[in-house]
């Protein structure tokens, strides 16, 4: 078991204040993004077991199978295959989806073959992997997340009453919904930037007078506005208008799979994901965006954003997903409670988010062992590795998350 020395991104649309404030460390002044928990070779997390601080990356390459466990590496190859982080928007992200396993895959030995630099800003696939996650609420979380059913988003587009958007409600309600959705988002994102700004501009006043209206639409009105003073202009704005706008609370979670539409908005979390870079813009950015890739991975497909609520089993509150690279759980840990045993089958990372928790070594009986040198005391943002096989308990007074793949 190893405590993590972890990096934090300072990505500009990052909060100047949520990740000190947990950390209970001082703010610069500059935006904090994001605090990276893994094995990611952008910014690994670093251990020490006696010689110095060394990048888990590194450790895990010189022994995969001892730190992950002959079934992880079987599964995923030598490499971990997830990536715990703490977020905090400060401002919205841009609108983007992922691609499918196949569609990595494909794309990266496409741009591989055609010799893009894997630094060029116009390349789409960094690594051959897909790129799942979750995002569970430490704090009230807005993002946008999935298609609207087409009629809903006519209702709310017509709302406005900007004459610019009339074709695009026509077609959201006249046209089966998958070809719907894929001609409007077709036709915004394949439109000059200069020629749409000023449907862009009315359109967010117009959603700004909405909002301060009140009615059922008055959060997401409100929230499109907001995105047009990050971006004034910006054709994504429209393309967000598409989207549920979802507010979660403190641990609710979404879970983004292959090719839906999202953006972070506002709020603190912590997230979970696949260990990949890939990621395709559809808006909300200055970076590049490839509209026909784009088109060819997003799923036309509108629902439910589907706000998942964790499932407790003997103490552990799960939260179900489809991907096998990734699973979170939390531990809410009171006093005088008995340690809680972790299944050691796995590598693991665990993460205090709340008051003070606990890690001893353990017998695998699950007994803690009389030594307490192995002991590790974590505050809010502490965080350590637990290699496959070592056995762990956890006690005191806080929250826990626990991310590991499923077994």
């Amino acid at each position: 078991m190893d405590r993590l020395d972890n990096t934090v991104r300072p990505y500009a649309w990052g909060s100047a204040t949520a990740l000190p404030e947990l950390l209970g460390t001082e703010p610069t002044g500059e935006p904090q993004a994001e605090m990276w928990m893994g094995a990611h070779p952008g910014a690994p997390s670093r251990i020490d077991r006696g010689a110095g601080p060394v990048s888990l990356a590194d450790v895990i390459a010189a022994a995969p199978e001892a730190e992950l466990g002959d079934a992880a590496v079987r599964a995923f190859g030598p490499r971990l295959p997830f990536l715990l982080k703490l977020l905090a928007a400060g401002s919205p992200l841009s609108l983007q989806v992922h691609p499918d396993r196949a569609q990595a895959e494909a794309g990266y030995a496409d741009e591989e073959r055609r010799g893009v630099p894997h630094d060029a800003p116009h390349r789409n696939y960094k690594d051959p992997h897909h790129k799942p996650e979750l995002l569970c609420a430490l704090t009230p979380f807005e993002g946008l997340c999935g298609f609207r059913h087409p009629a809903e988003a006519a209702d709310l587009l017509a709302g406005l009453d900007v004459d610019a958007l009339k074709p695009y409600v026509d077609i959201l309600r006249a046209e089966p919904e998958a070809d719907a959705l894929r001609e409007v988002l077709t036709a915004l994102l394949g439109t000059d930037r200069a020629a749409l700004a000023d449907s862009v501009d009315r359109a967010a006043a117009a959603a700004a007078q909405r909002g301060a209206e009140g009615g059922p639409h008055a959060p997401a009105y409100a929230a499109y506005a907001a995105l047009a003073h990050h971006y004034p202009g910006d054709p994504g704005v429209l393309a967000a208008m598409l989207l549920h706008h979802v507010t979660l609370q403190p641990g609710e979670a979404l879970f983004l799979g292959a090719g839906i539409p999202h953006a972070y908005l506002s709020g603190l979390g912590v997230e979970l994901m696949a260990n990949s870079d890939n990621v395709l813009r559809c808006g909300l950015t200055r970076k590049h965006i490839d509209v026909p890739e784009l088109l060819r991975i997003v799923r036309f497909t509108p629902g439910d954003p589907g706000i998942l609520r964790p499932e407790e089993t003997d103490g552990e509150e799960v939260y179900d997903t489809p991907a096998d690279e990734f699973r979170l759980s939390r531990y809410v840990l009171a006093p005088g409670a008995a340690p809680r045993a972790l299944d050691a089958r796995t590598p693991q990372v665990l993460l205090c988010t709340a008051g003070t928790v606990v890690a001893r070594p353990a017998t695998a009986e699950g007994a803690e062992l009389p030594a307490v040198d192995g002991e590790l005391r974590l505050a809010p943002g502490g965080s350590v590795f637990v290699p496959a096989g070592e056995h762990v308990t956890v006690s005191g007074e806080g929250t826990l998350f626990r991310a590991t793949v499923v077994a």
